[in-house]
């Protein structure tokens, strides 16, 4: 069974290009015109990805993806002719997995949709346990079902924000820089990102998962270097 994706955005030609290029790969597509339809496809179909545009009528992105993450998990993929940095990161502190802006070139958001299909989740890191579970003191990562409880309740991670835990509890003591993360959690060694994306994810995981997150207990920052859970 193919992969269902949705595709988000009030112009229609826009949402034209992405289904010829996306049908053309094997999945099959979804359309919506603004987040109001977005929100109705996603409480009635099974999408395994979202294509959102920020600006749109009657509900924009930024706030379609705020309801929309409080009903699912699945990858958002925010699409919006504005590149400053300060637009990426209200875009990904909403709950938001990648960011790409118009004009784009279709073949670099497919590129990006199979990163974040493939990224949900699991590391390119070869892994000698088959545990189901990593235990850091109080924070467990539950694998099999993509779940962490931290202090003896569950928080709600994006696919990324989990994976990238993951990487790093998997890997306890080992640095990952900013790249290393990008190439192990998004499988894509190739594409342009912004320093930013890594970095607005560990915000908002500590944002989850620390008491204090100006003073991290589980991920520390190794300045100009990267970022570790300690054995």
């Amino acid at each position: 069974m193919s992969m269902t994706i949705l595709v988000v955005d009030d112009d229609r030609e826009i949402r034209d290009v992405i289904h010829i290029y996306l049908r053309n790969e094997g999945y099959h597509i979804l359309e919506a015109e603004d987040g109001i339809q977005a929100l109705e496809l996603v409480q009635q179909k099974k999408i395994h990805l979202m294509i959102l545009d920020i600006m749109m009528p009657n509900l924009d992105g930024i706030k379609a993806c705020l309801k929309i993450r409080e009903l699912s998990n699945i990858p958002i993929i925010m699409l919006s002719a504005k590149g400053e940095d300060l637009d990426k990161i209200m875009g990904l502190s909403t709950g938001a997995d990648d960011y790409v802006t118009k004009p784009f070139n279709p073949l670099e958001l497919i590129a990006r949709v199979k990163a974040q299909l493939r990224g949900r989740g699991f590391s390119s890191l070869s892994q000698s346990s088959d545990q189901s579970e990593i235990c850091v003191d109080d924070l467990v990562i539950h694998k099999e079902f993509h779940t962490i409880t931290i202090r003896g309740k569950e928080a709600a991670l994006t696919p990324i924000e989990f994976a990238i835990l993951e990487l790093l509890a998997t890997y306890r003591g080992q640095v990952f820089s900013i790249d290393k993360i990008y190439q192990n959690v998004w499988k894509d060694q190739t594409a342009y990102y912004s320093d930013n994306t890594v970095m607005v994810h560990i915000r908002n995981i500590r944002e989850k998962i620390e008491v204090n997150p100006r003073e991290p207990q589980y991920i520390k920052t190794v300045w100009g270097v990267g970022y570790k859970i300690e054995k």
